[in-house]
């Protein structure tokens, strides 16, 4: 049901991250690469798409962080010929909570995944690069990413991919082995996983997914694949309660024509 055919997308992204770059009137791109599956991917389109002279990356590690992170994050970056900064973020991560103390691990990553992304900023202006986004469909969907942290971008190459097609895409473009074998996790704290985090296999979840999103497909018919009703509306729910970090902020009406209700126009409208 998720089976892709991997030459066609990896064509068609390399295309969307070419486009993306060059009608905003850039030539680079930068990722903030993390040792993980999705940004190893889009490492890998980025430099199929602009070539090693106009990809870079950053990796930046928390003091928490576990030490193959930055290990797979050198590894991915050696592989496919980008250059790469190591920039440790927990001195400006450490005086913010020095200031403001909290127990929650949960506040700590978002944190974190906003410093990095605030680093990333600044450094796609310094390189004059567009950040290219890592986030996956699965993730988006449900909400499982720091608002203005690691869903921020310019552009988002495999945002319409779930997770397990992103495992599947990553084979077929060389991903190192390590990467793709370990278990994915934002690496929030020891022992932390994407999946013990949102509760659900990547393997249930994305058809789920699938079935209710793209298919369009009732709780009656997905019920009949074999999957649970709680675990259905409990999908459902995730994906309502998120809705709003998929969404531009909005702007309340008071004029003719206002940006994002009436005045919509392609990012290049003018180009």
């Amino acid at each position: 049901m998720l089976k892709i055919d991997c030459q066609m997308v990896e064509k068609v992204l390399v295309a969307f991250i070419k486009d993306s770059v060059i009608k905003n009137g850039f030539h680079n791109a930068i990722i903030g690469v993390s040792g993980g599956l999705d940004s190893a991917v889009v490492l890998a389109l980025c430099r199929k798409a602009l070539g090693s002279r106009h990809t870079f990356a950053l990796l930046m590690p928390y003091r928490a962080s576990a030490p193959e992170s930055l290990s797979h994050g050198e590894l991915a970056c050696a592989t496919f010929k980008v250059g790469y900064e190591v920039i440790d973020i927990s001195p400006a991560v450490d005086a913010y909570f020095d200031r403001y103390p909290t127990a929650s691990k949960v506040q700590l990553g978002n944190k974190c995944a906003r410093e990095r992304m605030s680093v990333l900023y600044d450094h796609s202006v310094r390189r004059k690069a567009l950040v290219a986004g890592t986030s996956n469909k699965s993730e988006l969907l449900v909400g499982y990413s720091t608002q203005f942290g690691d869903s921020a971008a310019a552009f988002q190459p495999i945002g319409d991919l779930y997770k397990t097609q992103v495992f599947e895409l990553a084979r077929h473009l060389g991903v190192p082995g390590d990467i793709i074998a370990k278990k994915p996790s934002a690496d929030l704290w020891p022992g932390q996983t994407d999946e013990g985090e949102i509760g659900i296999p990547y393997t249930d979840l994305d058809v789920i997914l699938h079935l209710m999103v793209d298919r369009r497909w009732d709780e009656g018919e997905i019920i009949e694949r074999g999957f649970p009703l709680p675990l259905i509306r409990r999908i459902r729910a995730m994906m309502i309660n998120s809705q709003f970090k998929r969404t531009m902020p909005p702007v309340a009406k008071l004029h003719a024509r206002t940006i994002g209700i009436d005045f919509r126009y392609l990012r290049d409208w003018n180009k």
